[in-house]
């Protein structure tokens, strides 16, 4: 059946829908990761995006219920260049098109992705409408339904997607991806706050020994604090972090408190409780396949990625150094605060998907817990 891309701007993309029937508007973006498709369907920090794929061949390996990275898909859409015909893995348990029309997602095939990656590369992430079904054959419509649409600039998504309460996670790794398990019911407490977190990152913390309880974003730090915790970890999640004011105010009641650990928007909001700014980036870095230099060793990590917004690197970050930057544009992707112990990374070290370069971070996390200090000299 027909479909439809209509951007803002006026750039029409027609290709052969799949999944769900109807009309949905996001801020359109590109990942290019080589795997892990259900891992950035499931990522909460995709909400209200629709995400177009670089690689040319998506759906081959179908969906299980294992590879989630959380309980149901987030993206606004979904652009493939070509839907395999075929699911063929030994773990699929069901095809990418019944998947997304169960979970309501519209998806998009038969599209020159290469064509639309460029146009965005060149013109900056927009707001677009994806249309699958009769809606689709009135593009000029669907470019004034993309327009009317909200911009991602200002936006608080964080409440849509964090959890209604807390609660303790307990399950670990599959062994057969992660091998060195440590889990201790009995170890130092971290409290998590959920911003959107992925389930990776509360698995490599659980299998560190870690008892990891997760709080809503909106939880006040003096909630947090009364837990007792041996640290506190800062999780990804969608939007502008700038929109997100209470996280920010309750980060900065927590620094030099405890030891803090932030991720993705979880640096962003760490970064601004510091006193820095952040920016929008023109069209982001998602994927798996970034190079990361880690200042303080001087080595190149490979690193996956999913962020539209960043730290602005002349912020006053109130004598936090820079750790990370990024060698495509010397973005900022890290940073620590050695006496209010608190330290983050722009980028995914939990690696789902992506590579394994950066999963030191989890250990450097556990082991300054373990010594009631966030940062070591």
């Amino acid at each position: 059946m027909q479909a439809c891309l209509a951007l803002e701007d006026g750039r029409i993309f027609t290709g052969t829908g799949f999944g769900a029937e109807g009309v949905q508007t996001g801020e359109l973006v590109f990942n290019t990761s080589m795997t892990g498709y259900q891992e950035i369907l499931t990522d909460p920090s995709y909400h209200k995006q629709i995400v177009t794929m670089t690689v040319a061949h998506v759906g081959n390996t179908g969906v299980n219920l294992h590879d989630v990275e959380s309980e149901r898909v987030w993206v606004s859409g979904f652009v493939v260049r070509s839907l395999s015909p075929v699911v063929s893995n030994w773990r699929e348990q069901g095809d990418l098109d019944a998947y997304l029309k169960a979970q309501g997602v519209i998806g998009i095939s038969e599209v020159a992705t290469r064509a639309l990656v460029r146009h965005i590369r060149s013109s900056g992430v927009m707001r677009a409408a994806i249309a699958h079904g009769p809606a689709a054959a009135d593009p000029a419509a669907l470019v004034e339904v993309a327009r009317q649409s909200p911009d991602m600039s200002g936006w608080n998504l964080v409440d849509d997607v964090t959890c209604a309460e807390t609660y303790h996670w307990t399950e670990r790794s599959d062994p057969q991806w992660y091998r060195d398990h440590r889990y201790n019911p009995a170890g130092p407490l971290v409290v998590a706050y959920d911003f959107g977190i992925k389930h990776n990152i509360l698995r490599l913390l659980t299998d560190r020994g870690l008892r990891v309880t997760v709080v809503p974003a909106q939880t006040p730090a003096s909630e947090v604090l009364a837990l007792n915790p041996a640290g506190v970890f800062l999780s990804n999640g969608p939007g502008d972090p700038a929109a997100v004011t209470y996280a920010i105010d309750n980060v900065r009641a927590l620094l030099g408190q405890v030891p803090v650990f932030g991720i993705c928007l979880g640096h962003q909001i760490l970064g601004l409780a510091l006193g820095g700014k952040t920016e929008k980036m023109r069209f982001g870095h998602r994927g798996g396949n970034q190079p990361v230099k880690n200042l303080l060793t001087d080595v190149v990590e490979i690193s996956s990625h999913n962020h539209g917004f960043a730290v602005t690197p002349d912020s006053d970050l109130s004598g936090a150094e820079i750790t990370h930057i990024n060698l495509n544009d010397n973005t900022v992707e890290g940073l620590r605060h050695v006496e209010l112990g608190a330290f983050s990374v722009q980028y995914h070290p939990e690696a789902s998907p992506g590579p394994h370069d950066s999963l030191y971070l989890f250990d450097e996390f556990v082991g300054r817990v373990q010594q009631g200090q966030a940062v070591t000299k």
